[in-house]
């Protein structure tokens, strides 16, 4: 049931609720149905009676007697003739009290209660049009276009403010320059697209972009939500969707642009029983509009999802989505435009490093900069300074990536202390592990749920991983692990999302990736995205046996151990390192890369005198007591490993 036809049924019941009470209230209550006048007779007789009062009713001569006792107690007799009554009294000489018929005035009577029924019908029917109206205006216009248009004055957008997407952008110049110039393509055969499909994750900027093809056409620019299509009521969805292109018809040239179109272009005949007959009628009313489109009518259709994968297949042949435009998240040249691009009205320090920023944020979307931007801003004004400066990005960083630094919490001495060799121990893996570093800040601070974090900084975008990589971030996620069992001889769970992570990747490189050479280049992965409609358990289909499934965790378990093995080496390897960056951290909780990387350079060797020095023992080298002779520990102490 709809939310307004359920406000409906609550008002209708609180308004025959409040009659009933006005009706309860105003019929006089008896005290004893059962009294009767012989008994009336009776206790007259007796002298039990102390007052009488006799109230007329308007059918005259009916009334009411209330008879007190001289036990104050009293009694309601109902007679048909007051004037019987009257006469025993009169005859018996016994007082009584005979009230007058009491009239109302024609207004009170008639007038007030036909206006109190009228006030009432006025506000219940305003409750119901407000509540209809909250869902897309009053109930005779559901079937009219929810659909917003912004007219070229309004639209300030322009392919200036888009930053990071040359190539998407490229692909929108042509639907621009048609809208300004449809003559030059009509004239030799041409045929714009009628239809653009954004495609990416979110907040890559497909609105974005929307809008500023629409800024620089300066056409209209008609902006809908695939939501605001589908309502309970059959066939709504279809007559906003003929209204919609009927409006954007009579402003042609003009753009109409459906955000989340997922929400009703969904695969037809999808689901437990059949599809949402109301989803699917809208859909094929979309499908006739944007097919029947004339050459020179210049209705280009704009949609966005991040769910291309479960959209109709009818909606996305040539002549209708004809053209899909694919807005990934940007590289490092992109997140250095886009964070100039949100820096423009910010007044930045000249500490400020927008290329470093741009590498350190590798994986962020374009709304995640202006986000990250804008928080920097945010600290800067808390602290009453009128210009950004680097802190304050970094600040903004570890705040929208991992979580607010918690520096007031209370945290025991032993906790920090399994803090600092845990993240030490993901470090000294980042530094040594040449896919996977170099590090950027190591903190014990705690963010969020985490007791502190390792940041590594990205020397460049990648768009693939290989196996060296994968087995190496296998390697660092037991970094922490690793350093807690050898300082402690203990684990704690500060590593579960560690252990989490590293099972996820090889479990991947083997049924996902074919990385394993018993099992070879297969992929036994279950498909979770083919089977969208429908819940997971029953989606997902196993294709390979119970053999097979035991294979696939024996190949795990082994990488698992190789790797963890590895990483256990290199860190015994460097342990005075890892001993050196825990008491580090425990002086100053956050150190930078350059005071990290300082740890793994050696001593400065003691100078060579100028004479031989006298036979016999010398005094004891206090940077080597013992008199050992080997190497140093450090990055050249042991082989290049290969994993």
């Amino acid at each position: 049931m709809s939310k307004p036809f359920r406000g409906i049924i609550i008002y209708g019941v609180i308004i025959a609720a409040v009659f009933a009470l006005i009706y309860i209230m105003s019929t006089p209550r008896q005290t004893n149905d059962n009294y009767t006048f012989s008994e009336f007779q009776q206790d007259l007789k007796d002298n039990a009676v102390s007052e009488i009062a006799i109230r007329q009713n308007s059918e005259i001569p009916t009334g009411v007697v209330t008879v007190t006792f001289r036990d104050t107690t009293k009694k309601l007799l109902y007679v048909e003739n007051v004037g019987t009554i009257t006469e025993l009294l009169n005859e018996k000489n016994i007082t009584y009290t005979l009230y007058d018929v009491t009239r109302s005035s024609y207004f009170v009577s008639t007038i007030l209660p036909m206006v109190i029924m009228f006030v009432i019908m006025i506000v219940f029917f305003l409750v119901v049009s407000g509540r209809s109206a909250g869902a897309g205006g009053n109930v005779m216009n559901f079937g009219k276009s929810k659909a917003k248009m912004m007219a070229q004055p309004d639209n300030k957008t322009t392919f200036r403010d888009v930053a990071g997407l040359k190539e998407e952008r490229g692909e929108l110049e042509e639907v621009v320059d048609f809208l300004k110039a449809p003559q030059k393509y009509t004239r030799v055969g041409a045929r714009i697209p009628k239809g653009v499909l954004l495609v990416g994750p979110p907040g890559t900027g497909k609105t974005l972009l929307a809008r500023a093809v629409s800024g620089e056409a300066g056409v209209p620019f008609f902006h809908i939500s695939g939501s605001d299509f589908v309502e309970m009521f059959v066939g709504v969805g279809a007559s906003r969707v003929r209204d919609l292109f009927g409006e954007a018809k009579k402003n042609a040239p003009c753009i109409i642009f459906i955000d989340e179109i997922d929400a009703v272009a969904r695969r037809r005949g999808s689901g437990l029983g059949g599809g949402h007959d109301e989803r699917e009628q809208t859909l094929n009313q979309i499908l006739v509009e944007m097919d029947g489109f004339g050459v020179n009518e210049g209705i280009i259709v704009m949609a966005a999802t991040n769910r291309v994968d479960i959209l109709d297949p009818a909606i996305l042949r040539p002549g209708r989505f004809d053209r899909k435009v694919f807005v990934g998240k940007p590289d490092v040249q992109g997140r250095e435009e886009i964070l100039r691009v949100h820096s423009r009205n910010k007044p930045l320090a000249e500490d400020v490093n927008l290329e470093t920023v741009a590498k350190t944020t590798a994986g962020f979307s374009g709304a995640d900069l202006e986000n990250l931007m804008n928080e920097a801003a945010i600290n800067a004004a808390g602290q009453n300074r009128a210009y950004i400066k680097q802190e304050d990005i970094e600040k903004a960083f570890i705040k929208v990536g991992i979580g607010e630094e918690k520096k007031s919490r209370v945290i025991s001495e032993k906790e920090r202390k399994i803090t600092a060799y845990h993240e030490s121990g993901h470090a000294i893996l980042f530094h040594l592990l040449p896919e996977v570093g170099p590090v950027h800040m190591v903190s014990i601070i705690p963010t969020g749920m985490a007791g502190g974090y390792t940041m590594p900084l990205p020397e460049k975008d990648e768009m693939f991983n290989s196996k060296q990589k994968m087995l190496e971030n296998i390697m660092v996620s037991f970094g922490g692990r690793i350093a807690e069992e050898l300082i402690f001889n203990d684990i704690t769970t500060g590593a579960s999302q560690d252990i989490k992570q590293a099972s996820d990747i090889a479990r991947a490189m083997v049924t996902k990736y074919g990385m394993s050479e018993a099992l070879g280049p297969i992929d036994y992965s279950t498909s979770e995205g083919d089977e969208v409609f429908i819940g997971r358990d029953w989606g997902t289909v196993k294709s390979f046996s119970d053999a097979t499934s035991s294979m696939i965790d024996k190949e795990v378990r082994t990488i698992i151990d190789e790797c963890y093995q590895k990483a256990r080496d290199l860190i015994i390897a460097h342990r005075d390192v890892l001993e050196k960056c825990a008491q580090l951290l425990l002086e100053k909780e956050k150190i930078t890369r350059e005071e990290f990387e300082a740890l793994f350079q050696p001593a400065d060797p003691e100078p060579e005198p100028d004479s031989e020095p006298e036979q016999g023992p010398g005094p004891e080298d206090p940077f080597n007591p013992s008199g050992y002779d080997g190497p140093a520990f450090g990055p050249d102490s042991i082989a290049p490993i290969s994993v």
